[in-house]
């Protein structure tokens, strides 16, 4: 019999990719899509535990000794899900020493509404259901464990768009309305590839504090801008001014430019550059050109976004 059940939204970050870890303010829209985590008595010892894919199908299985896992991580060669998952347990465990205390017997399940390439937040939809199951402060939990600015996990704990930002590296979350007249012009495209973020981070991380503080205070405006766009021609030119920013501090092309420069519509990156999912904006038919070039997943904004 199933005990407890948690469940939370997978994320898009429309605006100030990067710029966020520093304090710039973003808009984050919630999915549809996200991912549960159930917990129930086991009959045999342990911490046994099983994730499944959006078919159903298990990718990753184990058993965890409890006893073990209270003293002190175990050997660091285990696979990296095992890995992953040990250290999210043993930092829940740190941060609330109740946690998996008293009892010894669990049958644990996750399920995921997406594809795990499609990086829609696998990782912070776990650390969020995690940190609810153990009673704790996810905003901790994701800090001592994959780090980040967080405002994936305010994307699981939201059910409207949010703008985000970082005061004294605490979130600042304010819901918001966004839902443009022109969402129908809005399509977001996977690239076929989940994207590794760290090389850009690095390059991002290379940039003069001076200049960083500029393009901060920039694109927290261009966020603004863009949550108040009326028309469909106003919104594709600040998400066009939003890449060429980002593209000159990365030092990276522009996806639109490396990848489709004669798509008539704009293209915005979402999150990480180079990877995941693109924004673009065009009518029905005009997602054909992505179809011919081989990126057949092409979701409209309303089947995407909560």
């Amino acid at each position: 019999m199933i005990e407890k059940t948690f469940y939370s939204n997978g994320k898009l970050l429309i605006t100030a990719e990067y710029l966020v870890l520093d304090g710039a303010l973003a808009l984050a829209l919630p999915t549809k899509k996200g991912q549960s985590l159930s917990v129930e008595s086991s009959a045999e010892k342990g911490l046994h535990w099983s994730s499944l894919d959006e078919n159903k199908n298990q990718w990753f299985e184990t058993k965890i000794d409890l006893n073990q896992l209270k003293n002190g991580l175990p050997e660091a060669n285990l696979g990296e899900p095992k890995a992953r998952l040990l250290q999210i347990l043993a930092a829940a465990q740190a941060i609330n020493p109740l946690f998996l205390a008293e009892n010894d017997k669990i049958q644990v399940k996750t399920e995921l509404d997406f594809p795990r390439d499609w990086g829609l937040g696998s990782s912070s939809t776990l650390i969020n259901n995690v940190a609810n199951w153990a009673e704790i402060n996810a905003f901790d939990l994701l800090a001592k464990t994959f780090g980040g600015s967080g405002y994936d996990i305010a994307c699981a704990q939201h059910d409207k768009p949010i703008l985000y930002h970082l005061k004294d590296q605490k979130p600042v979350i304010e819901e918001v309305n966004f839902a443009p007249d022109f969402s129908e012009n809005i399509f977001f495209v996977h690239l076929n590839q989940k994207q590794n973020t760290r090389d850009a981070v690095k390059k991002y991380r290379n940039q003069p504090l001076l200049k960083l503080q500029e393009k901060i205070s920039e694109i927290s405006q261009l966020t603004r801008s863009i949550l108040q766009a009326t028309t469909l021609a106003e919104f594709e030119q600040l998400i066009t001014q939003h890449e060429t920013i980002l593209s000159g501090l990365l030092d990276i092309p522009t996806v639109k430019s490396k990848l489709f420069p004669d798509f008539k519509g704009s293209i915005k990156s979402l999150g990480g550059w180079g990877g995941d999912f693109i924004l673009v904006t065009g009518l029905q038919r005009d997602m054909k050109y992505f179809k011919d070039k081989g990126f057949a997943t092409i979701i409209p904004y309303k089947t995407m976004i909560l």
